[in-house]
């Protein structure tokens, strides 16, 4: 009872900003032109770099989502300083984690949070830009971004509205949903089960548990929303609020696809900064809050949750809880039901590589679409497998994959 009652009570603490993050992230999505982002980014100088910042921090993307939007910027000629400064900026934080974060952890933490992320993803940007030599990048035209520009200015108020509800509460819930609830489960998990100042000995020594942390936060996956609960409940067990910042930076930033595709598409060295930006920043900040910032600041969050867990569950926060958990049933039956196509003369199947996220799912079945004689594509997120109908050449299915960021196992 004492695992559920913690799963419910951090659960009720965070879905009132949770849905009003999922809503002003549709209505970015829908009401600001997609080509937008693209075109501020295609500088080669520092003013590409803070704009991809500033760009990518409000943005509800997760590590794996950002990859094929950031690939599609760097081949319409962004520079590499500025895809690596969006790379950096935009997993860390959104509006939904920023709205999360304040409920959870306090306004330090929410207002630390994305400031922190700024000055890591400006650092990584610029040593880019100053190791890499000035190149030539001349633009590629992205298929399909004309088009769907001008469709999306002639939809209605009211299409945009509907477009903005599904995009906030189907697909963004379907994108970071499983990894929020494994979050809260976890976090869950450890406040019941972890005995009371189990890391307080790590906890006085703010660099060794900084460091502890990121050896596991590096290659794990987990999105900005689901480390703010185990932040937390790490917290709460002894860890220092600096070493919970470490985990909120490095944890979404930072993951072995991430390093892997940015080596390929950037260069090894891009990808070496993009990690180190993260690292060192990530460790900087969490030495600031410990160091130079009153505690009282941070310790609001576990003092806030500690009051509500006192205090009971509110009827307004269970309502949000409810509809929250059934937006996540919603999508995740959606995720995992598919049609089926029958495979005859004309339909053929890829095995792709790199799919962690509906974003990506999307992102793959989208450049399918656009080769020529495609006629139908059904994508599968469980299996990785693409099966495509139509008379089409499989080179050109394969060099659309590969130019949406993800690869195909031959």
């Amino acid at each position: 009872m004492d695992l559920i009652y913690s799963l419910l009570s951090m659960l009720n603490e965070m879905s009132p900003y949770i849905l009003l993050g999922f809503l002003i992230a549709g209505v970015m999505h829908s009401f600001i032109p997609q080509d937008t982002f693209s075109r501020h980014l295609s500088g080669t100088g520092w003013k590409s770099v803070v704009k991809a910042a500033a760009i990518g921090i409000p943005l509800p993307l997760c590590s794996c989502g950002v990859l094929p939007t950031a690939v599609a910027m760097r081949r319409n000629g962004a520079s590499r300083a500025s895809s690596t400064s969006f790379l950096i900026a935009t997993p860390q934080t959104g509006v939904d984690s920023i709205a999360a974060t304040w409920s959870l952890l306090g306004p330090a933490f929410a207002v630390i949070r994305p400031i922190a992320a700024l000055v890591t993803a400006l650092g990584g940007g610029i040593a880019v830009g100053r190791s890499e030599k000035v190149e030539s990048n001349s633009p590629h035209e992205e298929f399909g971004s004309v088009e769907s520009a001008v469709t999306n200015n002639r939809k209605s108020f009211v299409r945009k509205c509907i477009d903005a509800l599904k995009y906030g509460y189907i697909d963004l819930v379907g994108s970071i949903g499983g990894w929020l609830m494994a979050g809260l489960i976890i976090a869950a998990l450890i406040t019941v089960y972890v005995p009371e100042n189990f890391f307080s000995v790590l906890g006085s020594r703010p660099i060794f548990s900084m460091i502890a942390v990121l050896v596991i936060a590096v290659p794990m996956y987990v999105c900005a929303t689901g480390s703010i609960p185990i932040a937390l409940s790490l917290m709460m067990k002894g860890l220092s609020p600096g070493t919970a910042l470490v985990l909120l930076m490095a944890g979404p930033a930072a993951n072995f696809a991430s390093f892997t595709l940015i080596s390929r598409e950037m260069g090894r060295k891009s990808a070496v900064i993009y990690l180190s930006s993260i690292i060192v920043g990530s460790i900087a900040f969490g030495l600031v809050i410990d160091y130079l910032l009153p505690p009282e600041w941070f310790n609001a969050g576990i003092t806030n949750s500690l009051c509500k867990h006192d205090h009971g569950i509110s009827l307004f926060s269970t309502i949000c809880s409810a509809i929250l958990v059934i937006l996540l049933i919603f999508t995740f039956t959606k995720r995992y039901v598919h049609k089926q196509i029958k495979t005859g003369n004309m339909t053929k199947e890829y095995w792709i590589k790199g799919m962690n996220c509906p974003h990506c799912q999307a992102a793959v079945a989208k450049s399918i679409e656009e080769v020529n004689g495609v006629e139908r594509v059904d994508v599968s997120l469980v299996s990785g497998k693409a099966t495509v109908e139509g008379e089409h050449d499989a080179e050109d299915v394969i060099k659309a994959v590969r130019s949406a960021g993800f690869d195909v196992v031959e």
